[in-house]
């Protein structure tokens, strides 16, 4: 069944925890465990499911990824939990490699032939196993969405660099640079962000009618935000993260997004960090009138 994307009138989201930590090269990796529980702790149970992770660390299997067969294994659970949902999806992560399932299911649950993803990521993901300094997946996920990673990985409709466009985005191996100037995918800084139209302007000369939104926490500058495992400077503020969302949303129809690489040092600190990764929730959840609505 195809689904129609966000409107006023939306049926309210399914929120799918996924809190694989495997595709992380982080020291703080398992806190993403922690992290996916806390923010679930403040979601409406009666509309969240919750992807089975296996204990395992899993081996890369000649791959160049780590822990390769523990992400098959995750991302079979999670098409199997998707694949039982009805409405819009918020994927709760978990590290990146979460969207390696959440995106192509949203795309082709919403029908939508005009959709761009829009990457809020203080990292690129970019890599590939041959290109990779840790081998590890959350650093791939993007370049395997665009059909560039192991076989068993990549979506059966890859992803067009011309229907992606980075935000936030300042840290970036030299080959994930190479490859952006080579495809051609469009980067808004995060200091273009202080103003939100940098984003929907980058967004619209894509030919977008729709967009996915991913978010990885540490697009966020470290200053509002303790809990991720690869901090970047010189970031963005929560209020410009959550102005650009909200000004994406009222020119694009929304068709699914992710939050990722929430890893709490403590339960303390994750209290504390807990309302700012709310309000980006608020943010891409609440009811927001789309362009057409909002014409006479």
């Amino acid at each position: 069944m195809h689904r129609r994307p966000w409107k006023t009138e939306q049926v309210p989201a399914t929120f799918v925890i996924v809190p694989q930590w495997q595709g992380s090269g982080s020291s703080r990796a398992m806190r993403l465990v922690d992290g996916a529980s806390a923010i679930q702790g403040d979601l409406p149970a009666a509309a969240t499911r919750v992807v089975e992770i296996p204990v395992g660390a899993g081996e890369s299997q000649g791959t160049g990824v780590l822990r390769y067969t523990a992400i098959q294994s995750v991302l079979a659970n999670q098409r199997r939990v998707l694949g039982a949902t009805t409405g819009p999806v918020v994927t709760i992560g978990g590290d990146c490699a979460v969207e390696l399932g959440a995106i192509p299911h949203a795309l082709q649950a919403s029908n939508e032939s005009t959709t761009t993803v829009v990457w809020f990521d203080a990292h690129g993901d970019l890599n590939s196993p041959e290109t990779s300094p840790s081998h590890a997946f959350h650093g791939m996920v993007l370049r395997t969405l665009l059909g560039d990673g192991p076989d068993a990985l990549v979506p059966a409709e890859p992803l067009s660099t011309a229907r992606v466009v980075l935000a936030g985005t300042r840290s970036l191996d030299d080959d994930e640079a190479a490859y952006i100037d080579a495809s051609g995918i469009r980067v808004v800084s995060a200091a273009e962000l202080n103003d939100p139209e940098a984003v929907v302007a980058a967004i619209a000369q894509t030919g977008a009618r729709s967009v996915y939104i991913h978010v990885d926490l540490d697009v966020i500058d470290p200053a509002e935000i303790d809990g991720v495992g690869y901090p970047e400077p010189f970031g963005l503020t929560v209020q410009h993260l959550v102005q650009a969302i909200s000004a994406i949303r009222a020119r694009f129809a929304l068709v699914g997004a992710g939050i990722t690489e929430f890893a709490p040092s403590t339960p303390e600190s994750a209290s504390d960090d807990l309302p700012s990764i709310l309000r980006v929730i608020s943010a891409l959840t609440r009811p927001v009138p789309s362009a057409e609505e909002k014409t006479p």
